[in-house]
């Protein structure tokens, strides 16, 4: 088994990328230790002294290590424990754990703004964040304003915030005039 790293514009954050399925569909998070019970490999992630979080998608795993441990040192036993995982055949999700799907339900008079919002999410924003190893879920619209949530290596990175500001609530607001603002919600 070969496993590819990327970096990611967090530098706290390094993309691993085993060459098969992670997930069948969805993203899942897993901001610390405590949350890692509904997966053995976050678990076996988080056994690695160093990690503080992992986040996975379709065909990749994010880790994210604290500040005062260096790569050079982490990322080793990361592989390691990684395809250990693989080779054991146990599942990434355990049986009956719900996945992250990336969208919060909305009705009312503002249903089809919020249809459109998710819809350039899933089409234009998504695939371009899980390119640098994360994710970005939304969480709401309330009066012109876009509440999302920012996940994997997307999570604490230094240009996130740029992210959501320049990038996300520009092509937002070009596309639909009721959207005014963007803002970063924290779960």
């Amino acid at each position: 088994m070969f496993i590819q790293t990327e970096s990611t514009p967090n530098p706290a954050t390094l993309k691993f990328l085993p060459g098969q399925t992670v997930l069948e569909m969805g993203t899942a998070d897993f901001p610390s230790a405590e949350t890692a019970t509904a997966s053995p490999l976050a678990q076996r992630l988080f056994s690695v002294n160093g990690v503080t979080g992992a986040f996975f998608g379709t065909d990749f795993v994010t880790v994210t290590k604290a500040d005062s441990i260096d790569w050079d040192h982490l990322k080793p036993a990361i592989l390691g424990a990684i395809m250990e995982h693989f080779q054991s055949g146990a599942p990434v999700m355990a049986e009956g754990s719900a996945q992250a799907g990336g969208h919060a339900e909305h009705s009312g008079e503002d249903a089809e703004i919020v249809g459109q919002i998710k819809e350039l999410l899933d089409s234009r924003v998504r695939p371009a964040v899980a390119q640098d190893g994360g994710d970005i879920t939304f969480h709401g619209f309330d009066r012109g304003v876009v509440y999302l949530h920012m996940q994997g290596a997307c999570a604490g990175c230094p240009s996130s915030t740029l992210t959501l500001k320049m990038g996300i609530e520009n092509l937002l607001r070009h596309y639909i005039p009721e959207v005014t603002e963007v803002r970063p919600v924290a779960v």
